[in-house]
């Protein structure tokens, strides 16, 4: 299977390899740079977006594998994906060399406007999953029910995940009654003192591997009703979604030690 994605999804396979390389090569970096932008090295940052990348590149291969007759919506997306990670991430590495945030970061004109570039490369970003959302309703699949699906419900749940990004992006800030910053969780750096909307976030944005993969198992060990424990399954998933989301909301960390 693997070898069939780099042969027909070779852009998206390549670039997530690339971008997992640069993973690995900040994690070996982080350790011998002390400069600290909000509390934590300012490498892990742009190393979390670039592992992130690389699994959402990923993922994205496979879904268009299985996108049949549709080659040259294929294409686009897939390019169109690669040049607005290309982008986010000159922006991410970039301020992180520089000292500074990159998100919500409007200290200076230039940091204004590369703020804004990268907001709208993931507007694009999130156009581009919704009309692979639309083709999975329209195309053909020779695939089981539930696998179409769990891709389908996948796609979903990672839209609503953007919406909600968009409403981190209007609030300037992912924490929930305090600054940006402070004591969090370890890599993830989730508030362990106040809401965190990026909790929200990351389960919404994993539901894209997650609700097919479900799927996939059902299908695997022949469970009965496959496609409706897969409606079940995305049903609980945007449940513990909704709930992490309202609990940032209401300023309760996710996690307290």
């Amino acid at each position: 299977m693997i070898r069939e994605l780099f042969k027909k999804q070779n852009p998206l396979m390549v670039a997530g390899v690339v971008s997992f390389v640069c993973f690995v090569i900040l994690a070996i970096a982080a350790p011998f740079d002390s400069t600290e932008i909000l509390g934590i090295n300012r490498w892990i940052k742009p190393m979390k977006f670039f592992v992130s990348i690389a699994i959402f590149v990923w993922t994205t291969a496979v879904y268009l594998y299985f996108l049949k007759g549709h080659e040259k919506a294929a294409r686009r997306i897939s390019w169109g994906m690669i040049s607005i990670f290309i982008i986010e991430m000159i922006v991410i590495t970039g301020q992180a060399a520089r000292g500074t945030t990159s998100h919500f970061n409007t200290k200076t004109p230039l940091d204004g406007i590369l703020f804004s570039i990268m907001g709208l490369a993931i507007v694009c970003n999130t156009i581009l999953a919704a009309y692979l959302l639309f083709l999975y309703f329209k195309a053909e699949f020779d695939l089981p029910q539930s696998i179409i699906w769990g891709m389908r419900l996948g796609l979903i749940l990672f839209l609503a995940s953007s919406l909600e990004g968009g409403y981190i992006s209007a609030q300037f800030g992912h924490t929930v009654g305090a600054a940006d910053g402070g004591a969090g969780l370890p890599v993830v750096n989730w508030s362990t003192e106040r809401g965190d909307l990026r909790v929200a976030h990351f389960v919404g944005m994993h539901a894209y591997q997650a609700v097919p993969l479900f799927a996939y198992t059902m299908e695997k060990y022949k469970v009965r009703s496959a496609t409706g424990q897969t409606f079940i399954f995305a049903a609980v998933y945007f449940a513990a979604f909704t709930f992490v989301f309202v609990q940032a909301l209401l300023g309760k960390p996710f996690l307290t030690f």
